[in-house]
């Protein structure tokens, strides 16, 4: 049913402005623009490696005018593939699950999925030639108290087998959860989580700000070239290592992208943390 993440929403006040500082640190292109009518946003679209990012501008009021006023998180919606829109549409219906249907998409919101703040867009899956130094979008993370009920909740909306689902815990950073995973083979999932630590920035965001949609990762075949650029254009930005191996894993501080924070990692690397350490392939030269 979802066969992977594609796209994820971000609100900004300016989607000129946003594009601009994307396609500066990543490359990122500009492939159209057009307006949401139900969110009451206009809508510039970015191509990110095969993946997508919507900036959505508030031209009116309405949910995205409401989260920008509200939310410390500009991300939006996580956003997935599917291989047959019409057979998710029936199997929505059949549960009984509100949602609305606009220029191709499907959108649910967090109240209809009962999964507070976890809104949702789904694209018809196509294949999208890649753009840039990001190769793909595979996870984007969810906050919320009860995180095992988010899960079993997507699982049983999304038809995903939650016996695949990955325990993650983080000492580091402070928190406890699950990896959705949308499929075994493949990255691609939703990390659902309870921050533990208020003293860490997730748990001190979490306490102030309560469920959300926090933030998201992506591929890169050249970590060191995301490291250069973004030492290049947004130094005080980059947070991962800067000795002279290329860096496996990193963040971009939200300051660089208009309030998102986005980690990055090499591909395959993620498996370490995500039950099959044996799936990573070694760092090319």
């Amino acid at each position: 049913m979802l066969t992977r993440i594609d796209r994820i929403q971000l609100v900004t006040k300016d989607c000129e402005a946003s594009a601009t500082r994307w396609a500066r640190l990543f490359d990122t292109e500009v492939i159209r623009e057009d307006r949401v009518r139900w969110l009451a946003a206009r809508r510039l679209v970015l191509r990110v490696g095969e993946s997508e990012i919507e900036l959505l501008e508030a031209d009116g009021i309405g949910a995205v005018a409401q989260h920008y006023s509200r939310v410390r998180s500009p991300v939006f919606a996580a956003g997935f593939a599917v291989s047959d829109l019409e057979s998710v549409r029936a199997r929505l219906d059949g549960l009984g699950i509100h949602h609305v249907v606009e220029n191709g998409q499907l959108y649910v919101t967090g109240e209809w999925l009962g999964v507070p703040a976890l809104r949702v867009v789904l694209t018809p899956d196509e294949p999208r030639a890649p753009a840039g130094l990001l190769a793909r979008l595979y996870e984007v993370t969810h906050l919320m108290r009860g995180f095992t009920r988010a899960a079993d909740r997507l699982a049983k909306i999304f038809d995903l087998d939650a016996g695949g689902f990955v325990p993650i815990r983080s000492e580091e950073f402070g928190y406890d959860g699950l990896l959705a995973m949308l499929r075994p083979d493949r990255l691609d999932r939703i990390e659902t989580v309870t921050p533990f630590d208020l003293h860490r920035p997730m748990g001190r965001f979490f306490y102030r700000q309560g469920p959300c949609l926090y933030m998201f990762y992506a591929e890169t075949r050249d970590p060191a070239a995301v490291r250069a650029r973004l030492l290049e254009h947004a130094p005080g930005a980059y947070v991962g290592p800067r000795d002279d191996s290329s860096p496996d894993n990193l963040w971009v501080h939200p300051r660089a992208l208009d309030g998102a924070l986005l980690g990055v990692s090499r591909e395959s690397f993620a498996w370490t943390w995500s039950g099959h350490p044996e799936r990573v392939r070694p760092a090319s030269g």
